[in-house]
């Protein structure tokens, strides 16, 4: 057949035409799936595995869940919020600037979590939300695991104390000079029992189990965890803060 003469003389593509073509296909295929793909683990996956998804106090712990505490537990706002949309009451403190013991974006803990006793101590926000969120994925699940009860209260032996590490007249200022610590003392059941550290901690028996795991499953909310097995000094609590400095022991 006889070409046209009024089509145009198209020269055959070179192969580096062809190739960068190729390369521009799989480039767009590829953008396609992940868009598809990003959909789909969006609409399916659970959001507690999705990092851009909110953090939720009812959600269970997933694979984002410590990337979006930490972002949280850094944001007062977004502390608060994570809180209030928790279902956890609390009234906001003024900040407190003057004095050897300065404190800022602090809260009191009123409705929704396991009830500290003495009550409602004034805490910064982040240590808060690691209670928050060891009390209802840690405490509670591991008492109905092994002494079949709910927790009652949390005994503690306080909160802010304006004072040096272990009280010492020199060094650093110990989390609890900003309220950022708490120190447990025991839990009181729903059944009445009365477990606590200092009696219960070493036992093998259900007690210790429960007191033992309580200790172990902090360390995924707090980022300081001391118990007896640290040293003498922590002997008769759990000591839980959300300070500069990581160990759990």
């Amino acid at each position: 057949m006889t070409r046209p003469p009024w089509l145009p003389d198209l020269k055959p593509a070179s192969a580096e035409a062809l190739a960068f073509g190729g390369l521009w296909a799989f480039l767009l295929d590829a953008a396609l799936m992940v868009i598809i793909l990003t959909f789909a683990i969006d609409a399916y996956a659970p959001p507690q595995d999705l990092p851009w998804k909110p953090l939720r106090l009812n959600d269970p712990p997933g694979l984002a869940t410590a990337v979006k505490f930490q972002r949280a537990a850094g944001d007062p706002d977004l502390c608060r919020e994570v809180l209030a949309a928790g279902g956890v009451d609390f009234t906001v403190e003024p900040d407190r600037l003057s004095g050897d013991c300065p404190l800022t974006n602090t809260l009191r803990l009123r409705d929704g979590v396991t009830p500290l006793s003495p009550a409602a101590p004034v805490m910064t926000c982040r240590l808060a939300l690691s209670y928050a969120f060891w009390d209802r994925h840690v405490l509670n699940p591991a008492a109905q695991a092994v002494m079949e009860s709910e927790v009652a209260r949390v005994e503690h032996y306080g909160v802010f104390a304006c004072r040096n590490v272990y009280g010492r007249s020199e060094g650093r200022r110990s989390e609890h000079a900003s309220a950022n610590a708490l120190d447990v003392a025991a839990i009181v059941l729903e059944d009445g029992q009365r477990l606590s550290v200092v009696g219960d901690f070493t036992d093998e028996n259900d007690a210790g189990t429960l007191m033992r795991a309580a200790r172990t499953g902090a360390c995924d909310y707090f980022r300081a965890v001391l118990s007896p097995d640290y040293n003498a000094a922590h002997a008769d609590h759990l000591h839980l803060d959300f300070g500069r400095f990581g160990l759990c022991r």
